[in-house]
């Protein structure tokens, strides 16, 4: 007992002053630095090497992976760009085709228009003289019925020629009135 009264008072005659240095204690805490150093360097070293390796190289292959997509997000960026453009240019010209023609249909339907105008003023046209050369065919069939009852009612009466010219004369006046 006596044996560790002894080392409980060394020990905190040690643990007393915490600035003194123990020579037994540095010459141990080397070696088994040392040996710690050792058999992690022939065990846990190369196992550790090796993960931060393998995380090194997923990492540059991550690193290449985003530069590659960053370069096809860059190459599709330009492609959407491009077609879009293609697509505006292209609906600019099919409502200008479309303006176009409506413009010709519109040009077209105003001629056809004015074609059937034209042809029903001429129809107008015609009919009117029609009815004008049926008018004085009509007219003059009455001149002549009125002449034949007017040379009758002078047959008839079997006047000279004086009152001959008379009564035409006042049968034609007539006539006149009546048209």
């Amino acid at each position: 007992m006596m044996a560790s009264l002894f080392l409980l008072a060394a020990a905190e005659e040690v643990s007393a002053n915490p600035l003194t240095v123990d020579g037994g204690l540095i010459l141990w805490t080397w070696l088994i630095f040392g040996l710690l150093l050792i058999l992690l360097k022939k065990t846990a070293w190369p196992q550790i090497l090796q993960a931060v390796r393998e995380r090194e190289q997923r990492l540059e292959a991550q690193i290449e992976d985003a530069e590659r997509n960053r370069a096809e997000a860059a190459a599709l960026l330009e492609e959407h760009k491009r077609l879009l453009a293609g697509g505006r240019a292209e609906a600019q010209e099919i409502v200008a085709r479309g303006k176009a023609a409506g413009e010709k249909e519109r040009a077209a339907i105003l001629a056809r228009a004015r074609e059937e105008q034209e042809s029903l003023l001429e129809r107008a046209r015609k009919e009117i003289a029609a009815e004008r050369d049926k008018a004085l065919v009509a007219l003059r069939r009455e001149a002549v019925e009125i002449a034949l009852s007017a040379a009758t009612r002078l047959v008839e009466k079997n006047l000279d020629s004086a009152a001959n010219r008379r009564l035409v004369t006042s049968y034609l006046a007539d006539i006149a009135k009546q048209s």
